[in-house]
Formats: C-alpha cells, structure tokens, sequence
C-alpha cells in the first residue's frame, strides 16, 4: 500500500535557533513588532510503500531517526496518510 508522511523537523525548543531570531528581527525592522518569536525548521514530504500504517510509521521513524533529524540538535514529529 501506498503512503504519505508529512515529518517537520524543528530545532530543539532548549537550544538558540540563530536563523529564527534573524528572521524575527527583520520582521520587527519591517514594522511587524507583534511577532513575538520565529523558529525555523524543515518540512519533507515521503512516498513509501508498506504493508500497513503502523509498519510506514515505524519506517518514518527509522529514517528520521538513521538520517532526516539530528537528536543532538532537533526534534522531529510526522504524519502518515493513505495514498
């Protein structure tokens, strides 16, 4: 069976996240003060093939955990559809 995982992968809420704070410094030089804070991750989207859910699950889990999301640095947390 066909399925989507849709995984985001974010900096750890403990750790300083440099892109993020450029961003939110930008948007308050561009008069958007009520932005209060910015993080930036990553969206990756998967097709795979499994036999069920639970088994696409556990592959996502594998390739964020072998590859996609580094544990020292971020946290990762995804989706997975029919089709």
């Amino acid at each position: 069976m066909k399925y989507t995982a849709h995984i985001n992968i974010m900096p750890l809420k403990e750790l300083l996240d440099p892109q993020g704070k450029a961003v939110n410094s930008s948007l308050h030089n561009l008069g958007l003060t009520q932005v209060q804070d910015v993080r930036i991750g990553k969206h990756i989207t998967l097709q795979l093939e499994a036999t069920n859910k639970t088994e696409a699950e556990g592959l996502v889990t594998d390739a964020c955990k072998k590859l996609l999301a580094n544990a020292v640095m971020e946290s990762f947390e995804f989706t997975v559809t029919e089709g």
